[in-house]
């Protein structure tokens, strides 16, 4: 299923790449349903910041989420790959248990809108690869991934300012 998301920042591009990379950011943010995560990875490949988180998902399943998670916990990988000079990456993400079942990846551009304030944009697609319920279950998933990421939107604007 494909989604788009925006959100405008108080701060040029360098400024939201530098908090969208810091692992310490995320570690003290609360996203609905989900665990703090772990980092996994940080690192930079050249200019290519890699922040590799681990979540747990802590909220209720529908019937069709606990039909395919059963009694196993719901863990998964998200990987952002930034460079903060171009604004330019991929945001992805795949279940621990599945990946190749429940994944998706998404392009990241963080583009100046004026001196002062940049726009994050996040484009891409999410998949569950199952019979019949695959659909129906990115259909439900979708809207959350998307809460999540104005909640994390919210927080780097506020984190944003303290820094500056």
């Amino acid at each position: 299923m494909h989604f788009a998301i925006e959100h405008e920042f108080p701060a040029p591009g360098a400024a939201v790449a530098e908090v969208l990379c810091d692992p310490e950011f995320h570690v003290h943010l609360d996203l609905p349903d989900l665990s703090r995560p772990e980092v996994v990875t940080s690192e930079a490949e050249g200019t290519t910041r890699v922040l590799r988180l681990r979540y747990e998902y802590i909220g209720q399943l529908d019937p069709i989420a606990r039909r395919i998670v059963g009694g196993r916990r719901l863990t998964w990988i998200q990987e952002l790959r930034l460079d903060p000079t171009s604004g330019a990456g991929t945001l992805s993400f795949s279940a621990e248990e599945e990946p190749r079942k429940v994944n998706g990846l998404a392009d990241v551009a963080i583009v100046a809108v004026d001196d002062a304030r940049s726009q994050r944009r996040i484009a891409g697609d999410f998949h569950i690869r199952l019979p019949v319920v695959g659909g129906t279950a990115e259909k439900r998933i979708v809207p959350g991934l998307l809460r999540r990421l104005d909640v994390e939107a919210a927080a780097l604007g506020e984190e944003l300012v303290a820094r500056s």
